[in-house]
């Protein structure tokens, strides 16, 4: 028999797919007609600056695509729905990402992929860091009982910032003036004296330099902590606005608690950190001041929440869930729960600090968060230092120095007065000074004087060699310097030519210890150009169109400015001008001339200052965030484009006396 023939090797079919129900084919059939104009991705959104307070917009924006997905019973995204091939579509759709409601008919599971969606930058940043209860301050706004109650542990609003109280003033202030290696030599001299076999005839006079050079230190180091302590009580009873029965009322800053609400007025300075609540601008800006935390003379830009703003503060209520105390000066992390179904999330642009100074807004309303020595300024306050100077520092490695070589000498003398015993041992007997028998004692013949050895006779000449020896570090050099530092401050307090005419005060030396130091600098850091310039910015010249215009003529007073009340404002700073440049924007033609108008109109315009019209001084002020800014608007004002005013809808430029809006 033959061996069976074989039969030649068919391809495999492709798998069968199943067939989809009707309702997911119209879907897909719709899905591939609609895609043909849909991208593959959609954008995120660009929320708008001007509206980004709306409350409406806020939810708008931050509403998700997932939600807008689920408004529909079935969306897909696929990757590509043009080929020509059916199995390439389905394989195609399989691969795609497909939203379903719950109980949807398709036979696709749900949730088999998923689109990747950026959030927005608030949702962000309240995701990166989410505060748990145990790591938490809870808050109750206008209700300051419960938020203080224990075990909350919160402090007042008195801070004390003094270095000694009457207790640890006489230990620690010692401790700290013997940090002085000679005060520490003064005091071994001290205890020499006191040694009976030295044969010091008024031990008790040479504890009177170092008692005396002790006792001026200590009484200007108490003097020094006595103004802080004043200043402390003048700081403690500083009256702020506070809410109390639907009615704001004077309340000293000790006495202010968290959970109160505060408010503060134009030019005043913070009595704690708060959480703005509303404020004079209707859309909760407030310009605030930090120069007292951070160095920086220019003004920064803080907000109140739009859920807050239209409630009145007698009637806002509500729970604050934010961050522990701590020193970060830059951040802040808050969840404000208004009415029980959605918290509003708060960031650094929500909090004022204590030591800041509210500018250009009539009033802010704000609840007190952090109190007394939780707030960030005093967090970040290291007390007060133990100051020395330089020169002082340089005594100190003298004295050491000096240390050496009397040690040395005085060594030298005890090691050749031991060679000089051990030589003369036997004649010591009859040697004046140095008899060792007291032959004046008739009733003991064996009696001797008070011996006490050879190594102990080489230790006390070693001593007396020391008090010998101890003009080389002069104990008056210090009493002196002491004494002339005191001089110093009191000339330097009366000095007229150090009176401060602007705010009418005198010249403080807060530290006697430095006084030396005053004028000299060795090193110059700095981190910016504004540390040197300090934040004053000129503006010199223009370049409109390839044209320089450099040739400006001394700094007049500039464009004039008429307000409603028909008074004359001119702008506070002058600026020098180019009077080519000036007949151009008034009466130039041409495409430089639209150029330079088009130049200054952006410089008046394109920015954040705030014009402040002074009619009792007839000036027109502009203050903002960055010296740069302020250079320019006021280089576009006395070049005839003056910024008059500026909300959040709106700007009105005077051009050559013609108002545009």
């Amino acid at each position: 028999m033959g061996a069976p023939a074989m039969r030649p090797e068919r391809p495999l079919p492709p798998p069968s797919t199943p067939p989809l129900p009707p309702s997911q084919q119209a879907d897909e059939a719709a899905g591939e007609a609609a895609m043909d104009d849909v991208p593959a991705r959609l954008p995120d959104p660009v929320p708008s600056p001007i509206l980004r307070h709306s409350p409406a917009n806020s939810i708008r924006r931050t509403r998700s695509l997932r939600s807008l997905l689920a408004d529909s019973p079935s969306v897909t995204f696929a990757a590509n729905l043009r080929s020509g091939s059916k199995a390439d579509s389905i394989a195609s759709s399989l691969e795609s990402f497909q939203f379903q409601r719950d109980g949807s008919k398709s036979g696709t599971p749900a949730g088999l992929g998923r689109v990747s969606t950026r959030r927005s930058a608030s949702e962000r940043a309240g995701s990166q860091r989410d505060l748990r209860d145990e790591d938490a301050r809870f808050v109750y706004i206008n209700d300051a009982e419960r938020t203080n109650a224990p075990p909350a542990g919160i402090p007042d609003n008195a801070i004390h910032t003094t270095k000694y109280s009457v207790l640890t003033f006489l230990p620690r202030n010692l401790y700290e003036q013997f940090h002085r290696v000679a005060y520490l030599y003064f005091l071994v001299l001290v205890a020499l004296n006191m040694v009976p076999q030295l044969g010091v005839l008024t031990p008790a006079v040479s504890v009177l330099p170092l008692a005396f050079v002790l006792s001026v230190t200590a009484v200007k180091d108490a003097y020094e902590d006595w103004r802080r302590h004043r200043s402390d009580k003048n700081e403690n009873n500083r009256t702020a606005s506070v809410l109390v029965g639907g009615v704001f009322r004077p309340k000293q800053w000790k006495e202010v608690r968290v959970g109160e609400v505060l408010r503060v007025v134009a030019n005043e300075t913070l009595p704690c950190d708060m959480v703005l609540l509303s404020t004079s601008d209707p859309t909760g800006v407030a310009y605030v001041q930090t120069i007292n935390l951070d160095g920086e003379s220019n003004l920064k830009t803080r907000y109140a929440k739009q859920e807050t703003m239209p409630t009145p503060p007698e009637a806002l209520a509500g729970v604050m869930k934010c961050e522990r105390p701590n020193r970060n000066i830059y951040g802040f992390l808050a969840t404000v729960d208004l009415d029980g179904r959605r918290a509003v999330s708060l960031g650094p642009s929500n909090i004022v600090l204590r030591g800041c100074e509210l500018k250009n807004t009539a009033w802010a309303v704000g609840v007190a968060v952090y109190t007394g020595r939780d707030t960030k300024v005093m967090l970040n306050s290291s007390g007060a230092p133990s100051k020395r100077s330089r020169l002082e520092t340089h005594m100190n490695r003298e004295t050491l120095l000096l240390a050496v070589v009397l040690f040395v000498m005085c060594s030298v003398v005890a090691v050749l007065a031991g060679i000089w015993l051990g030589d003369h041992g036997d004649d010591l007997a009859v040697i004046p000074f140095f008899r060792k028998r007291d032959f004046s004692s008739r009733d003991d013949p064996d009696g001797t004087y008070n011996w006490y050895g050879m190594g102990a006779e080489v230790v006390f000449t070693f001593m007396k060699s020391v008090i010998q020896f101890q003009v080389m570090i002069p104990i008056a050099l210090y009493i002196s310097m002491e004494l002339v530092r005191v001089g110093q401050a009191f000339f330097m307090v009366q000095d007229r030519h150090m009176f401060d005419e602007k705010r009418e005060a005198k010249f403080q030396c807060r530290a006697l210890n430095i006084n030396e130091d005053l004028g000299q600098i060795k090193y110059v850091f700095s981190d910016k150009t504004g540390t040197l310039t300090e934040n004053r910015m000129e503006f010199r010249c223009a370049s409109v169109h390839g044209a320089d215009f450099s040739d400006t003529d001394d700094a007049g007073g500039g464009h004039s400015v008429t307000d409603e009340d028909a008074a004359v404002l001119r702008p506070k700073t002058a600026v020098r001008t180019d009077p080519r440049l000036v007949a151009l924007l008034r009466d130039g033609a041409g495409a430089r001339a639209d150029r330079a108008r088009d130049f200054f109109l952006a410089l008046a315009t394109c920015n954040t200052i705030v014009p402040i019209a002074a009619a009792g001084e007839r000036v027109l002020e502009y203050q903002g965030e960055s010296p740069d800014e302020q250079a320019l608007v006021q280089a576009a004002a006395a070049y005839g484009y003056a910024l008059v005013e500026r909300t959040s809808g709106h700007i009105i430029v005077d051009v050559f006396g013609a108002s545009q809006s």
